[in-house]
């Protein structure tokens, strides 16, 4: 990062990566952990591993970190819980605060915010046990997409073609979720926007597009084969590129994120309309990662991501009150 020397890195202080976890998603966070880390001891920085999977929050304030990077992923580390407890602790953190976190985390809440707001989303419904199933496959057709609301990294989600295959797609997602999401299958091209910044400043990165063998970008399509191809930037046209931006800042701030995320857009084949389907407030740091993906296309070095993260950690409930 230009400018940023030894001075700023002794001012950053003693910085915890909070990594692993509990999650479902522990092995890509452990990843995104050890990336960013070893990133920000390259820039000098007094950079520690924390795995809070394994160690307490009793352990964590007795670190006395400085700031700490939330490189972890799913629940325990993304869903607010970790940073209430921070806030508690008063230690500065990157990402989004406890709303956003916890709104970010849950799928269905999330599309509820972009609906009032008039921004576009699949028509979806909620299904838990007592649901019937034949009434969601007539209000919203098939094929359909059954997942989890607050699980990432593509865990517990299933294509449904047929009517009768809804049942065993919503107990594969119930495994992870007492209530379960059935979103419309929109047929498109997959795009994904970074977000870094907050409010009036929070900024698109350019736009990513994904494209996995048989279009289906799992989880062993997203970490762990070479098959996923990835355009950056992907090849649209001016308003669409700049219509797709629009929307994803706009689906960022409607949440009230910060610091950094990312939104995952689908651009649909038949008249180019672009749908939003989740915002990820800790979005991973692995080799394969989108966000790298999309800074380095500006010229911006994973290790300067990490840093220019890293400077953004904050408290950010009001301070002084009570």
């Amino acid at each position: 990062m230009s400018g940023f020397n030894s001075g700023d890195a002794a001012a950053l202080g003693k910085v915890g990566v909070l990594f692993g976890g509990r999650s479902a998603e522990r092995d890509v966070s452990i990843m995104s952990g050890n990336g960013v880390h070893a990133a920000l001891q390259s820039k000098g920085i007094d950079a520690h591993l924390f795995d809070t999977g394994e160690r307490s929050i009793a352990d964590l304030a007795a670190q006395e970190f400085d700031r700490v990077f939330i490189a972890l992923h799913g629940r325990f580390g993304e869903d607010g819980s970790l940073q209430g407890a921070l806030e508690q602790l008063g230690i500065p953190y990157t990402g989004s605060g406890v709303m956003a976190c916890a709104i970010g985390m849950d799928k269905i809440y999330t599309k509820m915010i972009w609906l009032m707001r008039g921004l576009p989303t699949p028509r979806y419904a909620s299904l838990d046990a007592g649901t019937d199933l034949a009434q969601v496959v007539a209000q919203l057709g098939l094929p359909l997409i059954v997942k989890p609301p607050h699980e990432g990294s593509s865990m517990g989600i299933t294509k449904v073609r047929a009517g009768s295959d809804l049942k065993a797609a919503y107990e594969v997602a119930a495994g992870f979720d007492e209530i379960v999401l059935a979103e419309e299958f929109v047929t498109g091209r997959e795009l994904t926007v970074a977000v870094l910044g907050r409010g009036a400043q929070a900024r698109a990165l350019p736009i990513v597009e994904i494209v996995a063998p048989d279009g289906n970008y799992d989880y062993q399509n997203k970490y762990f084969t070479d098959d996923t191809k990835y355009f950056c930037p992907a090849q649209l046209d001016d308003a669409t590129s700049a219509e797709v931006a629009r929307l994803a800042v706009e689906a960022y701030r409607a949440i009230d994120c910060e610091g950094w995320g990312r939104v995952d857009v689908l651009l649909r084949a038949s008249d180019n309309k672009p749908f939003l389907i989740e915002v990820n407030t800790s979005p991973g740091m692995t080799s394969h990662s989108l966000v790298p993906m999309a800074a380095r296309a500006l010229g911006i070095s994973y290790e300067d991501l990490c840093v220019e993260i890293v400077r953004s950690a904050r408290l950010k409930m009001a301070q002084g009150q009570g």
